[in-house]
């Protein structure tokens, strides 16, 4: 549900000049399965997945989500993924209910309203759902955006580093979302620098570095690589070797 080939992006800085943050990156990703994105900061992770959101225009190569195509079928792809980041914001003058009944409606959602007070309720966010957004805690707010991720119930998840600044108790109740998302046939795509993260949710892992994708395989494959059979030396031994 996620085809990506020689996907690459640009940025020209007036002083450093030209600088490829993701250089011809290709992977895939399926239906029923959460794909890791590794990589440590700086690594191309996030703009990636921001030209997979058609956030931004890849300069080379292609990619398609759900059928279609990042360039040529821009608004297809966003009625069918789910996009969150650390930095995705909220209205900060709208209650949390009225951001995922907005959002439903902006959506084509057939009950929106209901379906904003399914989310309340899933998420148990009830006690803060009239509360304004920009009053909200942080790890509350990140509830409100996992929601507004999930409110048209899209077939593509793409996670970006969600769990940045949350509180162990929204991250469990996160990640029990994305293993549901899972076993109902979706295709998840999340980055993290955190092994811990991928061991639990994923099953096969793009590390990326550089740029570029240094390896996509899966985790026992990963871990195989190293001698102590763990994926953070393993990690470290891919990424410390692709910058020698």
């Amino acid at each position: 549900m996620i085809e990506v080939e020689g996907l690459t992006r640009r940025f020209h800085d007036r002083e450093l000049g030209t600088i490829t943050a993701v250089d011809h990156v290709s992977f895939r990703a399926g239906p029923g399965e959460i794909v890791g994105l590794l990589g440590p900061n700086g690594a191309g992770k996030t703009t990636t997945m921001r030209m997979l959101a058609t956030l931004i225009v890849p300069d080379e190569g292609t990619a398609r989500v759900n059928g279609h195509d990042v360039r040529l079928d821009a608004a297809e792809v966003r009625r069918s993924i789910g996009y969150l980041s650390a930095s995705t914001g909220l209205y900060g003058r709208l209650t949390a209910r009225e951001v995922l009944e907005y959002v439903a409606r902006l959506q084509g959602c057939a009950d929106a309203a209901g379906r904003a007070d399914a989310l309340v309720a899933r998420f148990e966010i009830e006690r803060f759902a009239h509360v304004t957004c920009d009053r909200l805690s942080t790890g509350m707010k990140q509830k409100v955006n996992i929601a507004r991720a999930l409110v048209h119930d899209p077939p593509v998840l793409i996670f970006d580093e969600p769990t940045s600044g949350l509180d162990v108790l929204v991250a469990q109740q996160l990640f029990t979302v994305l293993e549901e998302a899972r076993a109902a046939g979706k295709c998840v795509l999340y980055s993290t620098h955190i092994m811990g993260e991928a061991e639990r949710l994923c099953s096969r892992v793009v590390v990326i570095h550089g740029g570029r994708v240094r390896a996509e395989t899966s985790l026992d494959e990963l871990r195989s690589r190293a001698p102590d059979g763990r994926l953070e030396t393993a990690f470290i031994d891919l990424v410390a070797g692709s910058s020698a």
